[in-house]
């Protein structure tokens, strides 16, 4: 009932053309997020991307620059990586969330992954601050990668504990779900398959997997259509649908962990904003992302009140 009232106003706000839906923000007060003198008057443009954990995770950002003082701009929802990151670099945002292997792959085009967390971290901090003045805030402990889900009783049945177990399952039996853009990425589906020495049309039956979209990917998972899928770790519908991750012990899969970006300018300017999300940022495990995203993705409530509840439920808003 509250998401659908919360929806309803959003529609009234944009209806009336007072607010864009997409840039619905609930008034929150200071808590555990104290006002900054230093960020009264201080205009931050925050952006994020359009799926459901940027959307919160964005919403998490304007409203704790907002408790502490902040004129924020909601310029969130902005579709796909590239687009942006654009904002970011264009000097159009000042601020978003991203993660450490989209940073290091995607933007400064390094092929290997770096395997600790917090050596990846530091590489593409260094990296993008020294070649385009991109500021990375300590990551969060959530790492939003790819992994290969199974239902707990085709686990069970196979004694599959981690990737390298897909070998016990019956050649005819290894099929697969993996959305449309997975399939070929050489940190995807073909890739992983390459690292774990399986043959695409031998070792996995061609004609055993399923390019699906994102939507009905897990479920076709969580209902036998497929035993195995290409899914995310942070996904709410992992635990929604009480799917295994299986262990990925050969460490193919870049990690993705969340940290706040922004412009060298804001982030010399004020420095106190890194205080702020630190003990954010500490918060957010991959089973903490997982429920804020079941929360909208399966409970259909609005990333900007599952942000608010989040950080009321933490004491950092009021």
């Amino acid at each position: 009932m509250r998401a659908l009232v919360a929806l309803l106003l959003v529609l009234v706000l944009a209806g009336c053309g007072l607010e864009r839906a997409g840039s619905f923000v609930p008034p929150v007060e200071p808590a555990g997020i104290r006002p900054v003198a230093s960020l009264e008057g201080t205009t931050v443009r925050v952006t994020s991307k359009e799926f459901t954990e940027q959307l919160v995770l964005g919403k998490i950002a304007v409203l704790a620059l907002s408790a502490a003082g902040a004129d924020v701009v909601d310029q969130t929802n902005v579709q796909g990586s590239v687009n942006a990151r654009a904002s970011l670099t264009r000097g159009d945002a000042d601020l978003m969330w991203e993660y450490t292997g989209t940073g290091w792959i995607t933007y400064l085009g390094r092929r290997r992954p770096i395997p600790d967390p917090w050596r990846q971290y530091v590489a593409v901090r260094d990296l993008d601050l020294r070649r385009n003045g991109i500021v990375w805030l300590p990551p969060a402990p959530l790492n939003n990668t790819y992994a290969v889900g199974v239902t707990k009783a085709t686990a069970q049945r196979w004694g599959l504990r981690t990737i390298s177990d897909i070998r016990k399952i019956p050649v005819r039996q290894r099929t697969f779900c993996v959305d449309h853009e997975t399939f070929g990425r050489d940190d995807g589906f073909l890739g992983m398959l390459r690292a774990y020495g399986l043959r695409y049309g031998t070792d996995i039956p061609g004609q055993g997997v399923r390019r699906v979209s994102v939507g009905v990917l897990y479920d076709s998972v969580a209902s036998d259509r497929c035993a195995l899928g290409m899914v995310t770790t942070t996904d709410g519908r992992v635990e929604a649908l009480d799917l295994t991750l299986l262990q990925d012990d050969k460490k193919f899969f870049p990690l993705y962990n969340a940290s706040v970006t922004m412009r060298r300018e804001l982030a010399d300017a004020h420095p106190e904003i890194a205080r702020i999300f630190a003990p954010i940022s500490a918060k957010l495990t991959d089973k903490v992302m997982r429920d804020l995203n079941a929360q909208v993705d399966v409970d259909g409530d609005v990333p900007a009140l599952v942000a608010r509840d989040w950080l009321r439920a933490e004491g950092f808003v009021r």
